[in-house]
C-alpha cells in the first residue's frame, strides 16, 4: 500500500500586520523525494515467507503480469526476444511450439518460468507442458512438490516431487524466486503509461484552456467586444482554426496578446517523458532501437538493421537460450533443440554462441 501523500499548509499573516482583509501568503508541502529504497506499491518486498503451504513470491505475480502490457517498448522488446527464441526452436515430441512459447514468454516477463513433466506408462516423460508462472508456488521443503493455486481453495493442486521444472532469472536477495531482468525499468514504464492516459484525459475532457487573449486598450463600443467574443466563440468544432482579424485604432504596441495556458509546456513535458521513459526501458532490455522500429532523430540513424540484429543475437539472445538448454539436463534426454542463426554476412551461429564461418566459394 502506497503511503498517502501529506500535505502541510502554513499560513502566515501579511508583513503590515493587517487585520481582517490583510492579504495571507500560503505555503504548500507535498512530502520529501523518495528513491527506489523507499516503499513502493510493487517494487519493494519485506520477505519471502511460508503461509504454511508454500513461499509467496517477492512480488505480486498478477501485477506484474498487468505490466506486460504498461508501454508499449517495453512489450514490443518482450516480443521481439520471444520471436527470435521462438524462430530458432525445433519442435520436438516432448516438447511443443506452443508450450516453449508461453515457457519462455513467462521466464522473460515474470523471471520465473515452469514445465510440467507428464509421465509415461513406463514412468519417463511423455511431454513437457507448460504451467503458468502467475499460479506457480514453491513449497519450503525441497523434496515435496510444487503448488498451482487458482482463484479459490478447490482450485489448489500440489504436483508430484519432481514433475515441476523451474527455470529461474537470479535474484541477489533470495533463491526461491527469479526476478526478471527488466525490473529495473519498471517506475519508467509506468510513468510511461500515466503519461498516455493524462493525456488521453485532457484531451476527452474538453475542458482545458488553449490560450487568454490579453486586450489592454478599451473597444470603441460593446458591440466590438461582443463580435470578437462571437468570432472566438465559432473558432471550435467543424472548420475550426480559422483567421481572426482584429483592429483597434488607438491601440499600442502590445496592446493585444495571446498568451498559451500550459498546451506548449504540457506538449514539451509530455515528449520529454515519453522519450526518456523510453530510452529507460530500452537500456532495461538492451534492444537496438532500430529493431523496434524507432525512428531515429538524427542525420546518421542507427545503422544497419541486420548488423544491430546479429549483435543483439549473440549478446542477448544466445545467453537466454543456454539458460532454457539447462532443461535438457534436467530432463535426462535432449527435449529442447535450437537451430543456428544465419547472420547477415552468411555465417551461423550456433545456440552456444558459436560462430561458423561462411562457405567459401573455391
Amino acid at each position: 500500500m502506497t503511503e498517502q501523500t501529506q500535505l502541510d499548509l502554513a499560513e502566515t499573516a501579511a508583513p503590515d500586520g493587517g487585520g481582517a482583509g490583510a492579504s495571507k501568503a500560503m505555503a504548500f508541502s507535498f512530502g520529501e523525494a523518495e528513491s527506489v529504497l523507499d516503499r513502493r506499491e510493487l517494487s519493494q518486498y519485506f520477505e519471502i515467507w511460508h503461509n504454511g503451504r508454500w513461499f509467496e513470491p517477492p512480488l505480486p505475480m498478477d501485477k506484474l503480469c498487468q505490466a506486460f502490457n504498461m508501454a508499449p517498448h517495453h512489450s514490443s522488446a518482450i516480443w521481439l526476444k520471444v520471436n527470435l527464441l521462438v524462430g530458432a526452436h525445433v519442435p520436438t515430441a516432448k516438447l511443443s511450439s506452443d508450450d516453449f512459447e508461453r515457457w519462455a514468454l513467462d521466464f522473460l516477463q515474470m523471471g520465473n518460468g515452469y514445465l510440467e513433466d507428464i509421465p509415461n506408462r513406463g514412468g519417463g516423460t511423455a511431454r513437457l507442458d507448460h504451467a503458468s508462472a502467475r499460479h506457480m508456488r514453491a513449497p519450503k521443503d525441497p523434496n515435496e512438490g510444487y503448488f498451482f493455486i487458482g482463484s479459490g481453495v478447490a482450485q489448489e493442486h500440489q504436483f508430484a516431487p519432481g514433475r515441476i521444472f523451474h527455470l529461474q532469472q537470479p535474484d541477489v536477495a533470495q533463491e526461491i524466486y527469479g526476478l526478471p531482468a527488466w525490473l529495473a525499468a519498471l517506475q519508467s514504464g509506468l510513468l510511461n503509461e500515466n503519461a498516455t492516459l493524462f493525456r488521453r484525459r485532457y484531451y476527452l475532457n474538453g475542458a482545458h484552456m488553449g490560450f487568454i487573449l490579453y486586450v489592454s486598450e478599451a473597444f470603441s463600443d460593446q458591440e466590438t467586444a461582443d463580435q470578437i467574443e462571437k468570432a472566438i466563440k465559432a473558432g471550435k468544432g467543424a472548420g475550426n482554426f480559422k483567421n481572426m482579424f482584429l483592429n483597434i485604432p488607438s491601440g499600442k504596441k502590445d496592446s493585444v496578446q495571446l498568451l498559451p495556458v500550459g498546451e506548449l509546456a504540457a506538449k514539451d513535458e509530455f515528449s520529454g517523458i515519453k522519450n526518456i521513459s523510453r530510452d529507460d526501458m530500452l537500456a532495461a532490455h538492451r534492444v537496438p532501437p532500430i529493431l523496434l522500429g524507432i525512428v531515429p532523430q538524427n542525420a546518421a540513424g542507427f545503422g544497419k538493421p541486420s548488423e544491430a540484429l546479429d549483435t543483439f543475437y549473440l549478446v542477448e539472445v544466445v545467453p537466454i537460450i543456454r539458460r532454457l538448454l539447462r532443461v535438457n539436463d534436467w530432463a535426462g534426454s535432449e527435449v529442447l533443440q535450437f537451430a543456428n542463426y544465419d547472420a547477415s554476412d552468411g555465417s551461423q551461429i550456433t545456440p552456444t554462441g558459436k560462430r561458423i564461418p561462411a562457405p567459401s566459394d573455391d
